[in-house]
């Protein structure tokens, strides 16, 4: 049986980008080269938010902490904090990006094609 490759974080983040790239593929040029940061960071943060996902399902979302020699306890771990951050940002981009489309070529919902009937 073939094992799967596994692929290095760069090689993941470009897989990303060239996905991304090519839902954008038919937007004009002037704003090809506006979304092409945004689908950067995009690819990027998908990347991350992928490996702080896998960290939380090994770790958990708590970390333990001890301020002073009697002061015990939990809180959110470091990771949580910075997935969550980063997966608001990331949202952010994604819509962005999402409006930047003709809305003749956005697909539309389920719940949009009843309000139309």
């Amino acid at each position: 049986m073939a094992t799967k490759k596994e692929y290095t974080k760069e090689e993941r983040i470009e897989k990303e980008k060239r996905r991304l790239k090519g839902i954008f593929k038919e937007l004009e040029d002037g704003k090809k080269k506006l979304v092409t940061p945004l689908i950067e960071k995009a690819a990027f943060m998908s990347i991350e938010l992928d490996e702080l996902e896998a960290f939380l399902e090994d770790n958990g979302w708590t970390s333990e902490y001890q301020n002073g020699a009697n002061q015990f306890g939990t809180k959110r771990s470091p990771e949580a904090d910075t997935y969550i951050a980063l997966s608001k940002n990331y949202a952010a981009i994604i819509k962005q990006l999402v409006e930047l489309v003709p809305a003749q070529k956005r697909k539309k919902s389920k719940l949009e094609a009843l309000r139309e009937e």
